[in-house]
C-alpha cells in the first residue's frame, strides 16, 4: 500500500541518507508488475515489487550500481517480457510490457513523504520532473503517472464476530480501507481486530446511513444470523455498491430472497447481491471463507 511503503521509505532515507526508487508509470498486457508498483532499493535494504523474477532481480542491481555514481536526472526503461523481443527484453516470458521510471531520492525529499503520510488526499505524480505533489502539466512533460495516498477502495464489513475479523486480517495485506461494523457493544472479536482501520459499533436498523455508496464501496455482510441480516439487506439492496455479498447457507438465503420478493423487492436487485458469498473453494474453516470471499472482492476490483 502507498502508505506503507512511504513510511518504510521515510525509515531507510533516514538510515542510509540516498535510495533509489523505482515505479511502474505503465504497463500492458501480462505484466508482472502493474501501475503503481514501487520498490525501494537502498545500499543495505530493498523493499516493495517491480514484479519480481528475473526481471526485478537485474534491475535491482542495476539499481544499487546507480548508487555507487554520482546523482541521475529521473529517466524510465521500459521491460518486454518476450524473449522473442528485438529490445528491452525483461528475461520473462509472461508477455506484455511495463514501463519503470527510475528516482534519485535523498533526504531532501523527506519534507515530501511526511506529507504524503500526514495529509488527508494527497496526489502524488511521478513524472520527468521527479516525485512531487503538485501536478505538472508543462509543455516538457514527456511521461508521468499519478496516485493518491489514501487507499480507494473501501470495504465495509457488517459483523465483528470471528470471520469479519478474519477477513479483515486477510484484506489488510491488500489495497482495501477496512471498516468493520457491528450492533454488539464490547464484543471481543472486535477489539481484537487491530487490522480494519475503522471499527464502529452501529445499529443496523440506521446501516445505510454509515456507508456511502459508489463504485469504490464493497459490502460485506456476516451479522450475528437470520434477523439481523434481514433489517440489513432490506436497507442497502438498492443502493449502489461496487459489491454487495451476504455470508449464510443456501438454505437461509433462499428463505431470504423468498421474503423479500413476498414483500415487493425488483428480483433484478438481488441479482446483484452474492449470497452465499465468496467463491466455490469448499471453504470449511473461518480463514478459509475469509480467503474465499477475499478472492471474490479482488475479482469484482480487477474485472472493472
Amino acid at each position: 500500500m502507498v502508505l506503507d511503503f512511504y513510511k518504510k521509505a521515510q525509515e531507510v532515507l533516514q538510515e542510509e541518507k540516498r535510495i533509489v526508487l523505482m515505479v511502474v508509470i505503465d504497463n500492458e498486457g501480462s505484466s508482472s508488475g502493474r501501475k503503481g508498483f514501487k520498490m525501494l532499493v537502498s545500499k543495505n535494504q530493498m523493499f516493495g515489487t517491480i514484479g519480481g523474477g528475473i526481471m526485478e532481480h537485474k534491475l535491482v542491481e542495476y539499481a544499487q550500481s546507480l548508487l555507487t555514481k554520482p546523482t541521475f536526472a529521473p529517466f524510465i526503461k521500459h521491460q518486454i517480457h518476450n524473449k522473442t523481443a528485438p529490445f528491452d527484453q525483461s528475461g520473462m516470458i509472461c508477455s506484455g510490457r511495463q514501463t519503470m521510471a527510475f528516482y534519485d531520492i535523498s533526504i531532501d525529499f523527506l519534507p515530501i513523504i511526511n506529507q504524503i503520510l500526514t495529509q488527508d488526499s494527497v496526489m502524488i505524480n511521478y513524472s520527468n520532473f521527479g516525485i512531487s505533489t503538485k501536478t505538472k502539466t508543462s509543455e516538457t512533460l514527456e511521461w508521468s503517472f499519478e496516485e493518491k495516498n489514501a487507499l480507494v477502495q473501501k470495504v465495509y464489513i457488517i459483523g465483528g464476530g470471528h470471520v469479519g475479523l478474519a477477513l479483515s486480517e486477510v484484506l489488510s495485506r491488500m489495497d482495501f480501507e477496512i471498516h468493520i461494523l457491528d450492533h454488539r457493544e464490547n464484543l471481543n472479536t472486535m477489539q481484537a481486530n487491530t487490522f480494519a482501520h475503522f471499527r464502529e459499533t452501529v445499529e443496523f436498523e440506521q446501516i445505510e446511513n454509515y456507508i456511502p455508496e459508489g463504485d469504490s464501496i464493497y459490502v460485506v455482510i456476516m451479522s450475528f444470523g437470520y434477523r439481523t441480516d434481514d433489517i440489513i439487506i432490506r436497507r442497502l439492496l438498492d443502493k449502489n455498491f461496487r459489491y454487495i455479498g451476504m455470508l449464510g447457507s443456501k438454505e437461509k438465503i433462499a428463505t431470504l430472497y423468498k421474503n423479500l420478493i413476498a414483500d415487493g423487492f425488483d428480483s433484478k436487485l438481488l441479482e446483484k447481491l452474492h449470497a452465499p458469498i465468496g467463491i466455490d473453494i469448499k471453504s470449511e474453516t473461518t480463514q478459509e471463507i475469509a480467503i474465499s470471499v477475499a478472492a471474490q472482492l479482488i475479482e469484482a476490483k480487477n474485472r472493472g
